[in-house]
């Protein structure tokens, strides 16, 4: 008789069709991203400059709020707007990108303990439900350390010590939209209640800044 599983057997068929209408989605979005993008150049070019403005603000408000949702490819969008409108847009984007995935944290981070349940109930997910009723009463660092004594030994190093460094890295990892993209996985970093606010904050800072200060300060053409 085989293992239990937490979730139920889906067929490979489905779950490459899903797939294959994930990446369809995507390329939607990003499409649709271009032709905002378009509108924007289009409609700013001979208007009075206080409207210009309001227009790039309303611009960068959409594009923090996409980021901040699961699997939106927000390194690839970025990019996009980088091409388009030039490389004095660069610390607007840094901001805006860290705005979108701050929120993407905290609403991982904020959301009620009887909803995540709910959550994972509906999704016959038995054992992370234990594991959530086991972390709730826990503290920060409690919960660290019960981790690491499930965990693999490889894994260890990582939840204890080196997690914002590797949150870093998937933030900047190419395609990491397949994974959950940086809205995803910061979601799911506020739903592990392993990282402070103040420590995601910082790692957010610093990962989001090459590319940016590499358009901006040093004039780098990333997009010809």
């Amino acid at each position: 008789m085989g293992r239990p599983s937490d979730l139920h057997p889906v067929s490979r068929r489905v779950q490459w069709v899903w797939l294959g209408l994930r990446l369809i989605l995507l390329l939607l979005l990003i499409y649709g991203i271009h032709l905002l993008v378009d509108w924007f150049l289009a409609r700013t070019a001979n208007i009075h400059p206080g409207v210009q403005i309001s227009m790039l603000v309303g611009v960068l408000l959409v594009y923090a709020l996409l980021i901040a949702i699961p699997f939106v490819p927000g390194i690839e969008i970025g990019l996009m707007m980088f091409a388009a409108l030039g490389s004095w847009i660069a610390p607007w984007i840094y901001l805006a990108s860290v705005a979108g995935l701050l929120i993407a944290y905290s609403a991982g981070e904020w959301m009620p303990y009887r909803r995540l349940r709910r959550m994972f109930e509906n999704l016959h997910m038995r054992r992370a439900s234990d594991l959530l009723d086991k972390m709730h009463q826990m503290t920060r660092e409690e919960q660290v350390s019960m981790l690491c004594e499930h965990a693999p030994r490889w894994l260890r190093p990582v939840i204890s010590r080196y997690r914002y460094f590797f949150l870093a890295a998937l933030i900047n990892l190419p395609g990491n939209a397949i994974i959950g993209g940086g809205g995803g996985i910061l979601f799911l970093a506020g739903l592990s209640r392993l990282f402070r606010p103040f420590g995601v904050a910082l790692t957010l800072a610093l990962a989001v800044l090459p590319v940016p200060l590499a358009v901006w300060g040093f004039g780098l053409n990333i997009l010809p």
